[in-house]
Parts: C-alpha cells; structure tokens; sequence
C-alpha cells in the first residue's frame, strides 16, 4: 500500500490504515522524538509522545494532502516532543502546598492559537496554484526546485509566487492585529 492510499482510507475512518502508518513510520517518529528529548525522560514519556504524534495525524487527517506525510509526522513529533520537553522543565516541585499559575502563560497560549488559526485561515484563502506551493515549501518543507519540477513551473515563478504568499500572509496578521 502506498501512503496517498492510505491517507485516503485514513481519511475515511477506517482505523486500519492509521495501524498502517503507525506499523510504516512507528520506530522513525519514536527515534525523532528520541533525539528531542535526549534521553531525559522515561521510556513511558517518549511513548506518550509518539502516540499523541498519532492521535494528531488521525485527527488531522482530513486536512492532510498525500505529499511528504514522513515529513509531516517529524514536524508533529519534533513540536510535541519539544512541548513535553518544556512542560518537564518547567515542572516545579510543590513545597509548603504552594502552587503557582502563570496566567500569562495561557493568555500567550490563547494569543498563538489564535495567530495560528489566522494563519491558517490565509493560507487556505490563497487560490490555486499559489496555496499548493506555499505548503509545499513551508508545511511540507520542499524545496524551491523541487516544487518547481513537480508543478512543472520555472524556479523564478515558485520564488515569485512564495513571495506574494507571504506579503498576503504579513499584510492580513498586521491588518487583524491592528
């Protein structure tokens, strides 16, 4: 099987193709989330994270285009392994029942979701074949001559056409936030 038919049948819920990926890429994600967290936290911890790395790609599956989803499912390991890495060391033991919340933290927290849904929301806005060659290059980190040989476009175009995308982008994220 290949991976676009397996996103395919992943895209329409059936749980047999995500044991497919999970059986394809488990020890590849278990090994970047590995490298991120550098042997400072249990078996159990990197566990987790690989998991979770898969509950992520079955949720999102629906959003996914059948390109480079080994590169995907790094990103995804490397962002959630980073995150538990954080979390760990930002850990403080409880003495004398004192607890401390930082409510910049989730106001931080909350301010990221929402640029990331603008962002998103841009992105998704673009038209065709601008939007192909943005997540090419920024989500499924290709490279400008491979872009351009697989959309069978001059280099110059894709760099022309990545440059516009991301005039629209800071122009719409300056525009909302003033």
């Amino acid at each position: 099987m290949t991976d676009a038919k397996a996103l395919t049948q992943l895209q329409s819920g059936d749980q047999q193709a995500l044991e497919w990926f999970i059986d394809r890429y488990g020890n590849y994600v278990g090994t970047v989330v590995n490298s991120v967290l550098q042997n400072c936290m249990s078996r159990e911890d990197v566990e987790e994270v690989a998991a979770d790395v898969f509950v992520t790609f079955w949720k999102s599956a629906k959003n996914l285009l059948p390109i480079n989803l080994k590169g995907y499912l790094s990103r995804v390991a490397r962002s959630l392994a980073l995150r538990k890495l954080r979390e760990k060391t930002q850990e403080l033991p409880l003495e004398e029942d004192v607890l401390f919340i930082e409510e910049n933290s989730l106001i931080e927290r909350i301010d990221q979701e929402q640029r990331d849904q603008r962002v998103r929301e841009t992105v998704l806005s673009m038209t065709q074949p601008d939007r192909e060659i943005f997540l090419r290059h920024y989500y499924y980190c290709q490279s400008i001559a491979v872009i351009a040989e697989k959309m069978k476009m001059n280099p110059s175009t894709i760099k022309t056409r990545l440059k516009r995308g991301r005039e629209k982008l800071r122009q719409y994220l300056t525009g909302y936030e003033s």
